[in-house]
Parts: C-alpha cells; structure tokens; sequence
C-alpha cells in the first residue's frame, strides 16, 4: 500500500493529544535475574546469585504504560489488587510510569496479578528464562467489588477521551462492568477499543477491536488462510459487533483492517527482520491505536502507526514501549 509520509508524520504528532483509561486485567511482571553459580546439593537445580530484579507493567498495565511514554502521562488505569505485597508495588511500578492508578479497586480475597519470570546467564552465554511464576485469583471478581469497579469507571471515564477494555480473562472484567463501560462511553461520545483474547462478538457497539490472528480465528469459527478469509472474519466481527472497524494484527504478516461496506486494508509488517521478542507487542498496538482513533485519526493511519510503533518494541527484551521522537524517526525512513 502507498503511505502518504507527511500525514503519518502529521498524525503521529497528534499521539500526545487525547487521555486514555485502560480498564481490565492490570499486572505486573516481576524480572528476576542471577548468575548461574553451581548445582544444588539438595537437588538437582539450579542456584543463582541473584544480581537484580526489575519490575515491569504487564497485562493491561502495559497498554497503560504505553500510552504514558505517547502522551506524557495522560493516562489511568482501573482494575483490581489484592491487598498483597505486590499491591504496593504495582502502585509503586505506575506512579513510576507516572499514570493515575486512584481508581484501582482493592480486594482482600484476590491476588495481585503478577507474572514472576527467573532467569540466569554464564558469562559465555546469553540470558535465559528459567521458570515463569503466575500469581492470580480464579474466576470472576464478587458483586461488592464489581459494584466498586464500576462506581469507580463512573467517576473516572469523564475525564477521557477514550478507553482501552485490555481483558486477559483473569476475572475483571465481567460482562456488567464491560456493558456498562461501553454504554456509558457511548453516551459521552467516547473512543472505546477492545483487546480481548476470545468472545469478540459479545463486545457490541465499540469503536474498534484489535485481536490476533490465532484469537480471530476462535472467535469466527473458521481457519483463516488466505486474504479472502481475512475479509469474512473481518465482516463477521463487523456484523457481530457493529464496530466501526476491525484491526486484526497478523504477526509476519503485517496487519488487516476491515470497515464497513466491505472497505479492507493489508497493512504490511515493518522492520521484519529485526525481530527479537514479541512480548507485549500486541499491548503496544492497542495502546497506539486507540490514542490516534481518539485524537481523530482515521482507522487506516491508526493502524499503521500501531504497526511502526510494533517494529520498534520487537527489537527489545520483554514488554517495551516507545516514544513519539521515536515514531518519528521510524517513520521518516519509510
């Protein structure tokens, strides 16, 4: 497709404009590094000196957080923590990031949701995941703190210009607080984009959605192989959810938008051979994507903004966000 260079550059100045809140499963990912020293005599494992831990958002703290490095903190988040040690420091982690996490509900029978990842190195030999930590609750969140949630969506939705629903089905987000969050959004004439792994269809009247490939394809029914397919899942979704449009991000393969009265798009992927870690990409799409619908931009440019934005976090280790300057520059080299 032919990108017109002085509107992209035009539009990704726009980035720093509208305020975002994400709602959903909000994380965070604890790094902890060491170097291999010997094997135990107590068992076969392992034993690290550590070096140092590093704490990152996750989730759908990352959508937030990306959204932070884009319009200087214009952000906030709602979701759930436990009253837990790692409560602190998820609260400790946005402050940080400077995004606004007052609306965060706390819940005394849940767990904070951290990903704890361990990982040692010899000096001959690079960095390497040994064992990933999840520490989550199962199942929906109670009504008393639903209720809270959604007091606390009223208070704050207001004050945006969009919302982010980042649902990785650990149990925030129940089908109140979702129906709830996208009518009031409707009624005050807000962007409100999707990030959701399964039940596309269930996400009725939202601005946008922007699911994977793989999730797509569970959520329509059918294989997707060829462009053709791309076009009837895009559809169906449109028709499912009477979104305005659909972005379907496809790895390797760059990107898919479909609009209504059959208007699709194939986004190319940029910078495919500097690939090194894809985590978190997907939340670096959405969060770039929503802030160019909600600062007026049109679906197309969105999405190639989401994607030079993709290109640039692959290159780094673990959830990484980017900068306007450096959309910038990606994009002067188009």
């Amino acid at each position: 497709m032919d990108i017109d260079k002085n509107k992209l550059l035009d539009c990704i100045k726009k980035l720093s404009n509208p305020k975002i809140l994400v709602i959903g499963d909000l994380a965070l990912d604890e790094m902890i590094y060491g170097d291999a020293e010997r094997i135990s005599r107590e068992a076969p494992v392992l034993i690290l000196q550590h070096t140092k831990t590093k704490l990152i958002l996750g989730g759908a703290s990352n959508a937030a957080h990306n959204v932070a490095t884009l319009n200087n903190g214009k952000v906030g988040v709602i979701g759930v923590a436990g009253k837990d040690y790692h409560r602190d420091l998820l609260y400790e982690t946005f402050k940080n990031a400077n995004i606004d996490c007052s609306g965060i509900i706390d819940d005394k029978d849940r767990k904070t949701i951290v990903k704890t990842r361990i990982s040692g190195s010899i000096t001959t030999s690079i960095t390497q995941q040994i064992v990933r930590i999840d520490r989550q609750s199962k199942g929906f969140i109670n009504e008393k703190t639903e209720e809270k949630v959604i007091k606390s969506i009223q208070k704050e939705l207001p004050k945006y210009d969009g919302v982010i629903l980042s649902n990785y089905h650990i149990g925030t987000l129940t089908p109140k607080i979702i129906d709830s969050t996208i009518d009031l959004a409707n009624k005050l004439g807000k962007v409100i984009v999707v990030d959701a792994q399964r039940d596309l269809g269930s996400y009725k009247n939202v601005t946008s959605m922007t699911p994977n490939h793989p999730d797509t394809e569970k959520s329509v029914g059918f294989e997707i192989k060829n462009t053709q397919d791309l076009k009837r899942a895009g559809s169906k979704l449109l028709n499912e959810t009477y979104a305005k449009s659909v972005l379907i991000t496809c790895g390797a393969d760059g990107m898919f938008v479909a609009q209504p009265n059959n208007e699709y798009t194939k986004i190319p992927v940029f910078n495919k051979s500097e690939v090194f870690d894809v985590t978190g990409a997907g939340d670096t799409v959405t969060a770039v994507y929503s802030l160019a619908l909600a600062a007026g931009i049109d679906p197309i440019y969105s999405a190639i903004i989401g994607n030079l934005a993709a290109s640039i976090v692959v290159r780094q280790f673990g959830c990484a966000t980017t900068t306007v300057d450096e959309l910038l520059t990606a994009a002067q080299k188009l």
